[in-house]
């Protein structure tokens, strides 16, 4: 199952590039063999200054069609690091070739895209900066995988 995560706003050189791109390749390693991955980014961004429903059509064009669609919003589920690993796999078990993790800019992300989303996770009730959340998103499906195939990067 292809992961893309599509989000707004470039993600520069500095720690939080690193980060992102340190989890991503353990997480493109680790779920290689569990039919998870790869990752891809595909960043947005509005020039025109659109905001956020200008925002949500450059994002939808970036969903591969087809793809489960889970928006990430402090108003998603709260899960578990295991229960999102359980949710992964149960994504890839029941056939999905493509999951889209929808991360939206400064303002969020606009309430239709929301509404078309399969799925909504969320990091907690506090608001986290977006570039930020591709980092802790990243490490989550490096975790994920790693639960899923029994490492001992999680330790619960």
């Amino acid at each position: 199952m292809r992961v893309q995560i599509c989000a707004v706003g470039r993600l520069r050189k500095g720690p939080e590039r690193d980060l992102y791109d340190d989890y991503l390749t353990r997480f493109d390693r680790t779920g290689r063999a569990l039919a998870l991955g790869p990752a891809q980014l595909i960043e947005v961004e509005d020039k025109k200054g659109g905001g956020m429903a200008a925002e949500a059509i450059l994002l939808g064009r970036s969903i591969p069609d087809g793809a489960l669609v889970c928006t990430m919003d402090e108003r998603g589920k709260l899960m578990s690091s295991p229960d999102f690993a359980k949710q992964l796999g149960d994504w890839r078990d029941q056939g999905r070739q493509d999951v889209a993790f929808v991360i939206g800019g400064a303002d969020g992300i606009d309430p239709d895209l929301r509404a078309r989303a399969d799925a909504s996770l969320s990091f907690g009730k506090m608001v986290w900066p977006h570039m930020l959340v591709r980092v802790m998103l990243a490490e989550q499906l490096y975790r994920a995988a790693s639960i899923l195939s029994g490492g001992p990067y999680h330790r619960a």
